[in-house]
């Protein structure tokens, strides 16, 4: 499910468009596209009640066929290919669902936290913050993904996940749990955080299956 060009020149990095001359608003709309794919997998997540077997439920919602997180699908490749198709990592199935699970929780911290009466300013400011390095180190793994440096999507992935980490601390904290309030978004909130770490270890899984694979000899 990762980008069909990965792993090219990232010298060429603007060159390589191919035929590509879209003006400021042909992007526009090609963004809020994706912005309408994030929402879809969202109306898609909140749906779907069963932890178990979500993040693979939405997976087939969204239609992104049954390869591996990183492994190349072909058939969604010729597709692609078929429609003329843009891709840019907004288009990533990981980019997608790590953004549309911090939206799910961002939304639901911001009602609660908006009331200082109901969430001490600090709180309120340190999860904020650890949602944003959590999410931005994500998408910077994800950038790495499609240029096929699978090592260093590893090591961004990793410091994702010690990022999520430090937001169940927070929520985990004795403070949280004598609040009533903070106790139910808590218990909402947490299955969201392991959805979260599982898509990611599947990630770092299928990268250092890609990276202890023999290299072929070049002829």
């Amino acid at each position: 499910m990762s980008n069909p060009n990965a792993g090219g020149d990232p010298n060429n990095e603007w060159e390589d468009r191919g035929d590509v001359a879209w003006n400021e608003f042909d992007w526009e709309r090609y963004l809020r596209e994706q912005d309408a794919e994030v929402d879809r997998y969202v109306q898609f997540y909140e749906a779907c009640k069963d932890p178990a077997t979500r993040i693979d439920d939405v997976a087939e919602r969204m239609e992104w066929g049954e390869a591996g997180w990183v492994e190349e699908d072909e058939a969604d490749d010729e597709e692609e290919d078929d429609d003329d198709d843009v891709y840019t990592l907004h288009k990533n199935p990981i980019y997608i669902a790590t953004k549309g699970i911090y939206l799910v929780l961002t939304r639901s911290w911001r009602k609660l936290a908006d009331d200082p009466a109901r969430v001490p300013p600090s709180l309120a400011l340190a999860l904020f913050d650890s949602f944003q390095r959590g999410q931005d180190l994500a998408m910077q793994a994800v950038h790495a993904l499609d240029f096929g440096d699978y090592a260093m999507a590893v090591s961004l992935f990793k410091r994702a996940l010690s990022a999520l980490n430090a937001s169940f601390a927070l929520i985990n904290a004795d403070a949280v749990g004598r609040l009533p309030q903070l106790s139910a978004w808590r218990e909402e909130a947490q299955p969201r955080f392991f959805d979260l770490r599982e898509v990611w270890l599947r990630v770092i899984a299928e990268c250092r299956e890609e990276l202890e694979r023999p290299i072929d000899e070049e002829e």
